[in-house]
């Protein structure tokens, strides 16, 4: 039975070399012309000028922390694996981030050269960047999972490393549970800053270069213009991967953790990251299936990435069945529905994100007729239909745990049901590999797109890479839905690990297992349930108001470089771009800090005063309102975005119309919604639980609830 722990391993292999095969496919096509190069050279230069500086700040946080980790190590607060494990889990986030943001600024030139030739060349290429950031994703999360596996089952099978009480699995599990804090931390600050950087760029671009002098999106004249593509990949393919990355770990980790409850041993140990390995073959195979014709047709393009995702979906829900009936065996082989019910979930939410904000359906198109009455009434569309979608979305999620903890066995076995909760997660955040190339290729179709307009390309080039950019838009919206989704079902795994993490915490440090008293009548549940509550809005507001305000200087950079460049709105003069660059940069490392460090020392200041039943209500309260939230904000700037979108195609007076005016208005405000402060609430929900179960012996040594 342990020896099907190797598919994990070798999954995570064969996901890594088959990125690489993919990276240096698309580094033998051609970059275009001269022109070409050099429009994609100052976004790269710009991207890793940026993360090169975030690295640096993020290096000194991991660092600070890692010694406190030590400290309560030494001290019998924590295993002395977890500081080390800490390190591993933010350089792999940080490092699958990396590779993918380097390959897509590699990639926009060469898509929009192959747009030259036909739809499908750019789209391959700008799909396969993709792939490379999925599966460097799955396969070092895997990786980084497996190898920590391997070195603790060696220690803790010589039981003189056990600690009094608890068994060998638990030891194992409960270690491993901590490793996502390293990740879940470097994902926060890479989607924080990374989101105000881009959102920054995208709405001062927008407000001085399309409503102030009404010339084009992506026009070169506008000295905005390579931050906002430089922000495309610093934040929605860095970030988004880094984002995912502490997902999928999460997930998975958790699920080991709650397997040792419910009594399943080995086997349900290493059944979620059997399931993750074989989720990676999967990934690879929906790879080939997406191809397209010549139609530029949004419902083409969309069928031809669905092909890709259900194809992989397909072939996991085949493959775990027979994996599900040879390790857990006749009488446990039921969680096999919730693997089903994960998958399912996934595709739904798919489908209901796209509702609301592609604008092929009624709710995005709504907020284009709304525009042609006021900016105001644009607003109020586009809030109502972020809020409406937040009931189809929760309806599906919360149906996904309930149907993955009764169809578990959860009725007779409540430990059996929340392991499939875990399970359920491990099955959506599966077929990751592809879902994430479906998202992180928007940005790259975007940047194609900016390059074809700023190097002034034929007619029927923009109009692919048009096509492309308009797909990307609606991927990118279900990959924040998708994201929101597995979080949700993530942190909820975590919160129940959490509290086996309690009883194991207290054997550790006192001798007693100590249950929690999570009695809505505890009054410090409750306190920690609303403050729980406030959080996620406390955490939009600054990294909103830090958006605006860093918009701001680039407005006035943008204005002034108009005013004092002779010859620059007529085309005759250039644009210093590395100014905008270095605003967005320099302000993006200082906003990040205050919304990061809250999210982070919060659940350690509630456990001092309100003890661990008011963390366990910080976190419920967190993940209901932040759930809730970070879908209305995705989705309300997705179809603000769109609904700007389907008037330049010509509807309610085209591009210049009054109409599109106040789309423009509505876009910008949906920007950092959508970009910036709602992805960011995804690693809220799961960062919180994380610090809860690191920092948990440091809690219950000084805790004043004793």
């Amino acid at each position: 039975m342990e020896n099907l722990f190797y598919i994990a391993p070798i999954s995570s292999v064969i996901a890594l070399l088959f990125a690489l095969f993919l990276a240096l496919r698309i580094m033998k096509k051609s970059e275009g012309t001269p022109s070409m190069i050099e429009v994609a050279k100052a976004v790269r230069e710009g991207a890793m000028a940026y993360i090169k500086q975030q690295y640096k700040g993020v290096s000194i946080f991991f660092l600070v922390v890692f010694i406190l980790l030590l400290v309560l190590a030494l001290r019998g607060m924590q295993v002395i694996f977890v500081p080390f494990a800490f390190l591993t889990g933010g350089f792999f986030s940080g490092l699958a981030g990396f590779i993918g943001m380097s390959i897509g600024v590699r990639s926009s030139a060469r898509t929009t050269y192959a747009a030259k030739d036909s739809l499908n060349a750019g789209l391959r290429i700008a799909f396969s960047s993709g792939m490379v950031m999925g599966l460097s994703v799955v396969g070092l999360g895997l990786l980084d999972l497996s190898v920590w596996y391997a070195i603790l089952n060696w220690y803790y099978s010589n039981a003189a490393n056990l600690p009094i009480g608890i068994t060998k699995f638990e030891a194992i599990t409960s270690t491993m549970l901590a490793f996502g804090i390293g990740a879940s931390s470097q994902a926060l600050f890479a989607r924080v800053g990374g989101g105000i950087f881009t959102k920054a760029a995208d709405v001062g671009a927008d407000l001085v270069g399309k409503v102030e002098a009404g010339i084009p999106e992506d026009d070169p004249r506008n000295p905005a213009v390579i931050a906002d593509n430089v922000g495309d990949n610093v934040g929605d393919i860095a970030g988004m991967g880094a984002d995912l990355y502490e997902s999928y770990v999460g997930s998975i980790v958790a699920s080991m953790a709650l397997s040792v409850t419910a009594g399943l041993g080995v086997r349900g140990v290493l059944f979620p990251m059997v399931i993750a390995g074989i989720g990676v073959i999967s990934s690879i195979f929906g790879n080939f299936l997406v191809r397209a014709g010549e139609k530029a047709k949004q419902s083409v393009l969309l069928k031809a990435l669905r092909k890709g995702i259900y194809g992989s979906s397909i072939l996991v829900a085949i493959l775990s069945f027979i994996i599900c009936r040879y390790m857990l065996g006749p009488d446990n082989y039921i969680v096999y529905w919730a693997i089903l019910s994960g998958l399912l979930a996934g595709v739904i939410l798919g489908f209901f994100t796209e509702f609301f904000t592609s604008d092929s359906y009624k709710p995005t198109r709504g907020i284009a007729q709304a525009a042609t009455t006021s900016p105001a009434t644009v607003i109020i569309e586009g809030l109502s239909v972020g809020m409406l979608s937040t009931t189809a979305i929760v309806i599906v999620v919360a149906a996904a745990i309930a149907t993955s903890y009764y169809l578990s066995g959860g009725f007779s076995n409540p430990a059996m049901g929340l392991y499939g909760i875990g399970i359920s997660a491990v099955g959506m955040l599966s077929t990751l590999g592809i879902t994430l190339a479906t998202d992180a290729y928007g940005p790259v179709a975007d940047n194609a797109g900016g390059n074809a307009q700023m190097t002034n390309q034929e007619p029927i080039v923009r109009e692919r890479t048009d096509a492309l950019d308009a797909l990307g838009n609606t991927t990118a919206a279900t990959g924040k839905g998708f994201a929101i989704g597995s979080a949700a079902l993530t942190a909820l795994a975590l919160i129940a690990a959490y509290r086996d993490e309690v009883r194991l915490s207290n054997i550790r440090i006192f001798g007693i297992a100590r249950e929690l008293d999570v009695s809505l009548m505890n009054p410090r549940l409750i306190a920690g349930l609303l403050i729980g509550a406030m959080m996620p809005y406390g955490i939009a507001s600054m990294i909103m108001k830090a958006v605006g305000r860093t918009a701001s200087k680039v407005v006035d950079e943008v204005r002034r470089q108009f005013k004092e460049i002779k010859g620059l709105l007529q085309g005759t003069g250039k644009a210093d771009y590395a100014r905008a660059v270095k605003i967005c940069t320099s302000a993006a490392q200082k906003e990040m800090l205050l919304p990061s460090l809250s999210a982070i020392l919060m659940p350690v200041i509630i456990g001092i005063f309100l003890g661990i039943e008011g963390v366990v209500g910080l976190l419920i309260g967190a993940l209901a309102s932040g759930f809730a939230l970070a879908i209305m904000m995705a989705n309300s700037g997705g179809a603000w975005d769109n609904a700007k979108k389907f008037i330049e195609k010509g509807n309610f007076g085209g591009k210049g119309s009054p109409a599109h005016k106040s789309s423009v208005v509505g876009d910008t405000v949906g920007d950092p919604f959508k970009d910036a402060a709602g992805p960011s609430l995804n690693i809220l929900i799961k960062l919180m639980s994380m610090v809860s179960i690191v920092f948990l012996g440091f809690i219950l040594r000084f805790t004043i609830f004793k």
